[in-house]
């Protein structure tokens, strides 16, 4: 599939989830009730939420509509028992061969902020809406003033394996903010640290700006991020510092964007399971 075609897919299927970009001061996850499993044919149980406090629901259920799970042969895998409630939205995951799987969502399209003759401020596509990249010569005025244009891309996702660790989901697919694991992050235990790389659009994110922030929050007088920055060649590394659910978030904005946009933005969040020694 082209990258072109592939943007286009994955935005509508972000904006169908409910992200949309209302929600975006807030933190979106998925979270997994394992991600380390064992057994003959196991379930997971994803919870998906958009909310203040980390892995607590308290703000709006994540649509699901678009969540997708890939299997350690690059098969699709069907979601099960999914259910959507005020703050969180649910779904269960069957196992069914052993080694790492994919589960999350993602978007890539162009988003442009101008002013009228009248100074009246302007925004296409506009909140919530789905749009189409082809539709932009005619959604967005020839004259438009301090006209900005944004090719913009998010991504959400998590991981859980059966058995074996495998790397095959692990691939970038080369669009928007993505990440590398060196370390696999079914593989990540207290104490011991963990190296990954940042690629925008297939290309180091230099110097993309990462946080990670431990589960629990709600329970503790302050959040306890962990901020590190990518190197040149968009790699880092981090040492967990305890065990637990982690929450990543990565922010990467430069000029390297193709015609109409004059900026490409990326943002990047996962969720990590950090076991015991």
């Amino acid at each position: 599939m082209k990258h072109s075609s592939l943007g286009k897919v994955l935005l509508a299927g972000l904006m169908t989830a409910g992200v949309a970009m209302q929600a975006q001061a807030h933190r979106a996850w998925i979270l997994p009730s394992s991600t380390v499993l064992s057994g003959e044919a196991p379930y997971v149980t994803f919870d998906a939420a958009v909310s203040n406090t980390i892995f607590f629901p308290d703000h709006v259920a994540m649509g699901i509509e678009s969540v997708t799970a890939t299997a350690p042969n690059g098969e699709s895998v069907a979601l099960e028992n999914s259910a959507r409630g005020k703050y969180r939205s649910t779904f269960d995951l069957q196992l069914n061969g052993e080694g790492t799987y994919r589960v999350g969502l993602a978007s890539s399209g162009l988003r442009a902020v101008w002013k009228d003759e009248d100074g009246k401020r302007h925004m296409w596509p506009g909140r919530g809406q789905q749009a189409n990249d082809a539709d932009f010569a005619t959604a967005v005025p020839k004259n438009a003033k301090e006209l900005r244009v944004t090719q913009s891309s998010r991504r959400i996702e998590t991981f859980v394996t059966l058995g074996a660790p495998s790397d095959a989901v692990l691939k970038p697919q080369g669009v928007g903010l993505e990440l590398v694991p060196v370390t696999h992050p079914n593989d990540l235990y207290a104490g011991e640290s963990a190296n990954f790389k940042l690629l925008i659009d297939g290309e180091p994110a230099k110097n993309a700006e990462v946080m990670l922030i431990p589960g629990g929050s709600r329970y503790r007088d302050s959040q306890d991020e962990i901020k590190v920055k990518a190197d040149a060649a968009g790699q880092f590394s981090v040492t967990w510092p305890s065990a637990g659910q982690y929450f990543m978030e990565a922010e990467y904005e430069d000029g390297k964007a193709k015609a109409p946009a004059t900026s490409r933005r990326g943002s990047y969040t996962a969720t990590f399971e950090v076991l015991p020694l």
